[in-house]
This record gives structure tokens, sequence and C-alpha cells, in this order.
């Protein structure tokens, strides 16, 4: 079997070794992905955390898993405790890039050696972000990478990891905290991590705006920037752009003279 195909398997056996018709919920711990590996004879995850990554955010649960949820909910995997996790049911919340959005030329200032030599496509994306500082953009801040991977806890969820987390300020003096979460290859927007991240900068720097957003690889090179909230439990969209890092020579004065249009009122 694949590790995909492993995970998948660890994960369905946990949700039905608790799951009973009716339930929207339950808790397990993250000893559980051991011991249902070595029943079913596979291969012990080094990083057993890797499992419930995967299933969040690079592959979709089983059928067997998602054909119990109730019409118009998935279930998700959130954090409870530091070796805990709660499945539960959430509305169905995609948060994809429209195809009807212009798309804005910026002159690309990453360095060609970063090009070469990002490892992967969050690592590039992240690197993209931050040497074309599209963050203060994106959102009209002067905004700062405070750290990439960031590891810690946060009360009631347990460990999470964000991918980066600027801190920044605007012209009335306003501080801000924005986290960024970055989504490249198969990985997927998760709500969950958009609701942890939020829940970590409301614990870690209470007194700074929290503006939560997402960088997405697109097609042709293209990265969509998403600013989000959760309201009524559901993560929503606040502003969406879509840009291209290109030579400066490659924005003509049609781009121009678009784009002070689009800025108009």
């Amino acid at each position: 079997m694949s590790k995909s195909n492993n995970y998948l398997a660890i994960i369905e056996k946990i949700f039905f070794s608790h799951y009973k018709e009716g339930i929207r919920e339950f808790e397990f711990e993250r000893t559980e992905i051991g011991l249902m590996a070595s029943e079913l004879g596979v291969d012990i995850p080094k990083n057993v955390g890797d499992v419930i990554y995967a299933v969040r955010y690079r592959i979709e649960l089983p059928e067997k898993i998602a054909s119990t949820a109730d019409l118009g909910y998935e279930w998700i995997i959130s954090g409870v405790k530091r070796a805990g996790y709660k499945f539960h049911q959430v509305k169905m919340n995609r948060i994809v890039p429209r195809e009807d959005f212009v798309t804005i030329k910026i002159p690309d200032a990453t360095p060609e050696i970063i090009e070469r030599y990002a490892l992967s496509d969050e690592q590039a994306l992240l690197a993209k972000v931050r040497y074309n500082r599209l963050i203060d953009t994106f959102l009209g801040i002067t905004a700062s990478s405070l750290q990439n991977h960031l590891r810690t806890t946060v009360k009631g969820v347990g460990q999470i990891e964000i991918d980066e987390i600027y801190v920044a300020v605007d012209k009335f003096g306003r501080q801000f905290v924005i986290p960024v979460q970055a989504k490249g290859g198969n990985d997927k927007h998760a709500v969950v991590q958009t609701k942890q991240d939020i829940l970590c900068c409301a614990e870690k720097f209470p007194n700074l705006i929290c503006k939560a957003v997402s960088a997405q690889f697109m097609a042709n090179n293209k990265i969509a920037m998403f600013e989000l909230v959760v309201q009524d439990d559901e993560v929503r969209v606040v502003d969406e752009k879509h840009y291209l890092l290109v030579s400066a020579s490659d924005i003509t004065d049609s781009d121009i003279v678009r784009y002070s249009q689009l800025a108009k009122p």
C-alpha cells in the first residue's frame, strides 16, 4: 500500500472504532494512530502527526467516512488538546480562487537563487510572497515576517503550526498580526487551520488586530491571495486578489491604466 492509502486506512479504522450513527462529533487520542497501524499490519508513521496533516490538507477522507456526514456537512479533524483530536461535522466550505478575477501583474523581485533552490511548492510560495511584499500590496499595510513554521500550542486546541506569521502597522499606527497559510501542489485550503490560526493570534497577540491570509498557487504561475474571517463558524472571504509576478518590462501602459481604473471607488 502507498503511504496515502496507509494513512486513509488508519484514519478509517480510528473513525469507525468511535462512530455511532447519528453522532456529530467525537474525540480520539494521538496514540490511536500507532495502535491502529499495528492492527492493520502497516508501517507506523515516524511522525504520526503527518497522518492528521495529510487528511486535513492533502488527501480526501475515505468515501465511507464522508458518506456518514449529514446533508450539506462534512467531517473535519480539529485539535482539542496537546495529544488529542476531534472528528466533527461542519458545513461544506471550500475556498477556491474565482476564475473571473482580473490578474494583476507585479514586478518580480524574487532572487533567482531562491527560484532555483526552493525545495517545495509551499516554500517557494512563501518566498515569493515575502520577497515581493505581497502581504503589503494585498492588505495595504507595512508588514514584516516575524517567523515561519511557527509551532506552538493553543488552549483548547493543542499543537498547531502556522506557515508564516507577519506583524504590521498601517498609516494610523494600528498594529496587526497576520497568520499566513500557503497552499501549493495538491494541498487544499482547510477551514480548521484558519480557525486555529485566528485563535492562536487572539491568545498570543491579544492587543493586535488579526488578519488571516491564505496564499495559493494557481495555473500559469498566478498567486491567489485571500483575506479570511470566521463568521457563524464558517470561514468567509473578505477580499481576494490574483497576482502574476513578471519582469517589469512585461507590464504595459495599458496594464497600468487598467489597474488605475480598478482602484477607483
